[in-house]
């Protein structure tokens, strides 16, 4: 068995967990998991502030790790192994994960490990605990060879996997990522931050059909979103009358025609939501198609939104692919599926340096 402690502080989450798991892989035990969340504090600003997260890092980390080891009922000096997300994301950020495992792996004499941020989102589908019996990796103990779908806020890829750290990149955003349209296109509206699970909410009572918004890119591999957040921004004054733009580019509807502005708004969600679902669906199958693989994996934050599940979970069985998709609460950014991959790679022989930096640009394939 081994025992790894994870922290996540790749953005605006800060995050601690605590894993143990068998040498075949097969039955994982989670022991904490913590998750202190910025989403209130980035809030007023409609997105995330870097020097703000970076400080509320230094503020719950000590207070999360205290906990975590309580709830576990372990010791720091009986961890096998400290690990931490390296990147891609905010450097002031990745810096307060990064230093605090480094620290706590020199302190107790023990392993360090850098972790992708990416393949911890990769992995997460494969994530099981003793209530999840299903083998996650094959007899040999490698991960299974897949098509996977990462799907965030600042992340759009396919990625075909062969096994563990053999990835391949199939396609890629070239623009905006799925989660960063949703969060414009939601401030656009005047909906709440973080935009995707705004729009998802009113997208419920909406007509996908009642505008026509483009689907970019459908002949290429890689994804593009910020022609069809342009599509929405050109439509707004046309459906709703006069309309006013702030010095920061911020549509701001000043009067509109209908009684029943919910209904209008409620119909842009369902339309521009869909157009994400049909391009996001349509490349997987696609992808899974073309690399000849019976599995298909989907993770990240936006794969939390339900419509998106459900019309990916549909075309998979018409296509004859299963499909593997994480549990909400490890699609946003955690800890768990960090240490997740750390206990992977840990089991195969792998160890980062001390000297090793981070990477707010570290590519996974």
């Amino acid at each position: 068995m081994s025992t790894i402690l994870a922290l996540e502080t790749s953005c605006d989450e800060t995050a601690v967990a605590i894993l143990r798991g068998a040498h075949d892989h097969c039955v994982v035990e989670l022991l904490a998991s913590e998750v202190a969340s910025q989403i209130a504090v980035h809030e007023k600003y409609g997105g995330i502030v870097p020097e703000i997260a970076s400080r509320n890092h230094l503020v719950h980390a000590p207070r999360l790790l205290e906990r975590a080891t309580c709830d576990a009922k372990i010791e720091m000096s009986q961890m096998d192994a400290f690990a931490a997300t390296s990147g891609p994301g905010l450097a002031s950020s990745l810096m307060i994960g990064a230093s605090i495992a480094k620290g706590l792996a020199i302190g107790f004499n023990k392993p360090y490990l850098a972790i992708n941020h990416l393949e911890g989102h990769l992995l997460s589908p494969f994530f099981l605990s003793a209530s999840h019996r299903e083998a996650a990796t094959t007899e040999d103990g490698t991960v299974r060879r897949n098509v996977s779908l990462i799907v965030s806020g600042g992340h759009t890829m396919s990625i075909f996997v062969r096994s563990l750290a053999e990835y391949q990149l199939i396609g890629r955003t070239v623009d905006d990522a799925a989660g960063e349209a949703f969060d414009k296109v939601a401030k656009m509206f005047g909906l709440g931050y973080p935009g995707g699970p705004e729009i998802e909410k009113h997208a419920r009572s909406g007509d996908p059909e009642r505008f026509d918004l483009p689907r970019s890119m459908l002949d290429s591999e890689n994804f593009s979103f910020s022609g069809l957040k342009t599509a929405v921004r050109y439509l707004l004054p046309k459906i709703a009358g006069r309309f006013c733009e702030t010095p920061d580019g911020e549509l701001r509807l000043t009067e509109t025609p209908y009684k029943m502005d919910d209904r209008v708004i409620a119909d842009l969600c369902a339309s521009f939501q869909q157009a994400i679902v049909d391009v996001l669906v349509r490349k997987t199958i696609a992808a899974a198609q073309k690399f000849n693989v019976d599995l298909v994996t989907m993770s990240g934050g936006v794969s939390c939104n339900q419509e998106l599940r459900r019309q990916l979970a549909a075309t998979c069985a018409r296509a004859g692919f299963k499909l593997k998709v994480p549990e909400a609460w490890l699609c946003t950014d955690n800890a768990a599926m960090i240490a997740f991959a750390a206990l992977l790679r840990f089991q195969n022989g792998f160890q980062s340096s001390m000297t090793q930096e981070i990477d707010p640009n570290l590519a996974l394939a």
